[in-house]
């Protein structure tokens, strides 16, 4: 399977073609995968381009919060840490050699775009961050407690440079 099947891009509002989230998510996802050492091409992931209107009815549907927001992920297992700041487990693998799916990510267009124009950001950095960081919530990063919250930026921070972006976090 090529790289470029790591990502199946679902676009429901077309202002993404714009931005071509297709190429910004298999950029973003391979980047974090080949920087975790992980294989894209042993990988699948589902990226669906929506509005604050789609996200906030998944966002109150899943997580009890009504409102728009910028990206939500849904792991296909949880490879969480056992302990806060730990690495999470690696994904396991397909023993057909079929791609594992690691799950989907949701990214709303008006947050994306309104919250990198607040921060006089690039609409596609800030949108490769948000895959990033979706990508690494799939693979059992979390920022929930201080811990985890400093690994996840780390690897986020890392990921980043090497796709030439500046720190998100450094505002």
């Amino acid at each position: 399977m090529p790289a470029s099947d790591l990502v199946d891009t679902i676009v429901e509002d077309e202002r993404w073609d714009a931005l071509n989230l297709e190429a910004l998510s298999q950029a973003a996802a391979t980047a974090t995968l080949k920087h975790l050492a992980h294989d894209p091409q042993k990988f699948e992931i589902c990226v669906m381009g929506c509005n604050d209107a789609r996200i906030a009815e998944l966002n109150s549907e899943f997580r009890e919060k009504p409102t728009a927001t910028n990206v939500l992920s849904w792991p296909s297992e949880d490879r969480a840490a056992d302990q806060p700041g730990g690495t999470p487990a690696p994904p396991g693998k397909d023993p057909t050699g079929m791609p594992v799916e690691l799950g989907d990510i949701a990214i709303s267009y008006e947050t994306c775009l309104s919250e990198a124009n607040a921060a006089a950001k690039s609409p596609k950095e800030h949108v490769t961050h948000l895959i990033v960081h979706g990508v690494l919530h799939l693979l059992g990063y979390d920022h929930i407690c201080e811990e985890d919250a400093a690994l996840m930026e780390g690897v986020e921070k890392e990921i980043l440079a090497d796709l030439g972006i500046a720190d998100p976090y450094n505002i």
